[in-house]
């Protein structure tokens, strides 16, 4: 596996992401044309993408930005590459650089995948990354019930001690 950061996707990595996003996320959050991830992609603002790729083809796709005056990611892996690190090596790699990660995550195993099979929270994931949990900011939209994350800096380093 490789590591291509970069500013801008090529119509090719947008297609591929696309379909990582639409195979990996629940249903209810496929976007239903490349249109529609470029929509998604055209609001985030000072954004850097970090792909994971194999063989030519991306398993994994971090990216951070701004929103809201915070610094906001998405990560997404293939299900076939979960429990190998890659995961943690993008997140470790992002928070070399950015002093604060925001993000939402599912925080329920209630909804499905294109494929049928159940959406695993990932949410013990990000805990066991340093990220908190922030009970009373929620996203709750007809398409995504989730809980909003972040990771500091200060609060990794307190823990060292």
């Amino acid at each position: 596996m490789k590591l291509i950061t970069t500013k801008l996707l090529s119509h090719s990595q947008q297609s591929q992401i696309l379909t990582l996003w639409n195979a990996e996320y629940p249903v209810n959050l496929a976007h239903k044309s490349i249109k529609g991830l470029q929509d998604f992609l055209a609001k985030m603002e000072d954004a850097h993408h970090v792909l994971l790729v194999e063989d030519g083809v991306i398993s994994g796709w971090y990216v951070d930005f701004i929103r809201d005056n915070e610094r906001w990611f998405t990560l997404i892996l293939r299900s076939e590459i979960h429990g190998r690190g890659y995961g943690t090596q993008l997140l470790n790699q992002a928070k070399a650089l950015r002093p604060e990660l925001n993000g939402w995550v599912i925080d329920h195993n209630n909804d499905v995948k294109l494929s049928g099979s159940v959406y695993q929270s990932p949410l013990a994931f990000y805990l066991k990354n340093g990220f908190q949990v922030i009970p009373e900011i929620r996203l709750e939209l007809d398409v995504i019930s989730a809980v909003k994350i972040v990771w500091r800096k200060q609060d990794d380093e307190r823990s060292e001690f």
